[in-house]
């Protein structure tokens, strides 16, 4: 259950990936009623089945959120799933994702002008402010669903080895680094020697780069939160196309920030690291693992 008090009504914008679906699963179960608005090219569309009105959207439709959310009364809404950013640098990517008035007005700084970056913490946080303006608050959707933040654990029963836990400890602090950077969440590393650092491209082809980098595999991936990570947006997930995407690279480890990083459907990924003998373990911000699993921290 939910560990905050739940409105009546909950706007989803919905990306890419599951996540947007256990959302409003998990709402609907609390007798939540949901309005999606769908991000083209990426929601899912059973998302429409899902909600108690639907439509879809462009990126820079900000005008047409504001307006669909105040037709139906929505006063709190949440993004969930991934928003491909390297679409937008795509040829003729805006035509697809036509700005309306009050999206132009919003990304003028970024885009335009450049007086603001188009970094994901500068971006999405005007994003966020304009609907605040609008009377929208945008809540981290893992207040709807705060089981799905992964646990201070080793998730699998293979533990990482000495020579693995080295490379979580250089991965960790790289990946903290990166994220401070606003630059990405994820690394993959060998031997304590960076392999691939995820920038725009996202942690599924970060993950595929390493394996056609390394094809001797054996590599360990490392996702973490940035420190200034706003929960609202941009948490870092993982899920069953996360561990299949390892296993075809060749990867061996998953270190992941307990607390701050969201776990899709965890049964099955767990079943499917221990069936396929990787190493899934969750950590602290500080990279230590839980009590009984200190030693593995070094």
């Amino acid at each position: 259950m939910s560990m905050v008090a739940l409105p009546q009504k909950v706007g989803i914008i919905a990306g890419w990936g599951r996540y947007p679906l256990v959302v409003a699963e998990a709402l609907r179960a609390q007798g939540v009623q949901v309005y999606t608005l769908g991000i083209r090219d990426h929601a899912d569309p059973v998302l429409a089945e899902m909600s108690t009105e639907f439509d879809w959207i462009g990126l820079g439709q900000i005008g047409k959120v504001v307006r669909f959310f105040h037709r139906h009364g929505v006063t709190e809404a949440t993004m969930a799933g991934k928003v491909h950013k390297v679409r937008l640098f795509q040829k003729w990517a805006w035509l697809h994702h036509l700005p309306d008035w009050r999206g132009v007005m919003t990304y003028y700084p970024h885009f335009i002008t450049r007086k603001k970056t188009t970094q994901d913490d500068s971006l999405l946080g005007t994003i966020v402010a304009s609907f605040g303006r609008h009377g929208i608050a945008m809540r981290p959707a893992t207040d709807f669903v705060p089981e799905l933040l992964v646990k201070l654990a080793c998730l699998t029963t293979r533990r990482p080895t000495a020579a693995q836990q080295q490379d979580i400890e250089f991965g960790w602090h790289l990946a903290r680094e990166m994220g401070r950077l606003d630059i990405g969440q994820c690394v993959v590393v060998k031997n304590r020697s960076p392999l691939a650092i995820e920038a725009i491209e996202g942690t599924d082809e970060c993950i595929r780069r390493a394996g056609t980098l390394c094809q001797a595999g054996g590599f360990t991936v490392v996702k973490v939160a940035k420190p200034q990570q706003d929960m609202r947006f941009d948490v870092p997930t993982i899920g069953m196309g996360t561990l299949e995407n390892i296993v075809q690279a060749g990867g061996s480890v998953l270190a992941i920030e307990a607390g701050r990083t969201i776990i899709i459907d965890e049964p099955q990924v767990v079943e499917f690291a221990n069936r396929q003998k990787l190493v899934v373990v969750s950590l602290d911000a500080n990279g230590q693992a839980a009590g009984a699993d200190r030693k593995l921290a070094g």
